[in-house]
């Protein structure tokens, strides 16, 4: 179900205030070349500033990247930034806060970072991302039988590194990522409505991938809606489907504008 229906619409039009989390890569913006590359985009840049400014919405960013990363992509006042899932924040007022101790996760990475780097040396296509907390392992430009065999590979490894209490492994399209458990957008989106409650607002999640899948069922337990960005449609938990980056940032302005014409005609 697209995001433009009668149903979907009429349920934000009965929204006196809405929380927004948003992913990024995938959903505000299309994918970088690779994760190391930073560009800000002045348009979207604009559009949250726009949504950060009004008083009905409050907006979070919740991505997968570190939130060095985030910070310089959304240098905007007003929104909260997650980075690595959600263990790494930055509130609106400056404060940063990590949820997971850096010393009991690095050293289980330090052991399976070079095992990992030996696996991909000489294959091409492939690109180990160190983001502190986590290490990724991405093969989107590799051949699909040999990434399939490395990435295999490189599970077995984590496996044997990962502490099942304080680490998990997360797979996708072409893709593997060891990291802390709190590394979760679901859990990450739980505790930031129940650290920072917005009474009568509706929770609203924009993400594309599985990563956001999890933050779908946590937003939906809430009483909230969630908007999956996709192409074409697939299984999901999320209540409608937006075709693209672009179709999100059309969707965020019309939403913002609606709510402007709301309060307009209540004064």
């Amino acid at each position: 179900m697209l995001c433009t229906s009668v149903r979907i619409n009429g349920r934000l039009a009965q929204a006196e205030r809405l929380w927004l989390f948003l992913d990024y890569d995938g959903t505000l913006a299309d994918f970088a070349p690779t994760p190391e590359h930073v560009n800000p985009d002045p348009e979207l840049i604009e559009l949250l500033t726009r949504l950060a400014e009004d008083p009905r919405i409050r907006v979070a960013v919740i991505s997968g990247r570190q939130l060095s990363h985030v910070k310089a992509l959304v240098p905007v006042p007003g929104v909260l930034l997650a980075g690595t899932y959600g263990i790494e924040l930055r509130t609106p007022e400056g404060e940063r806060i990590k949820r997971v101790g850096y010393g009991d996760i690095r050293p289980v990475l330090d052991t399976l970072k070079p095992r990992w780097w030996r696996l991909i040396t000489g294959r091409e296509g492939f690109f180990l991302e160190d983001k502190d907390w986590t290490l990724a392992l991405h093969a989107r430009f590799a051949d699909d039988d040999e990434a399939e065999r490395v990435l295999a590979a490189a599970r077995r490894m984590a496996a044997e590194a990962a502490s099942s209490e304080l680490l998990r492994v997360l797979g996708g399209h072409k893709f593997l990522e060891i990291g802390p458990r709190l590394a979760h957008k679901g859990q990450t989106v739980n505790y930031l409505l129940d650290h920072y409650p917005w009474p009568g607002a509706l929770p609203l999640y924009l993400g594309d991938d599985g990563k956001d899948e999890e933050a779908f069922g946590a937003i939906k337990a809430r009483g909230g809606m969630a908007a999956l960005v996709a192409s074409e449609p697939r299984d999901t938990q999320a209540d409608c489907r937006l075709e693209s980056p672009q179709a999100v940032r059309r969707w965020l302005r019309t939403l913002s504008t609606r709510l402007s014409e709301q309060a307009s005609s209540t004064n």
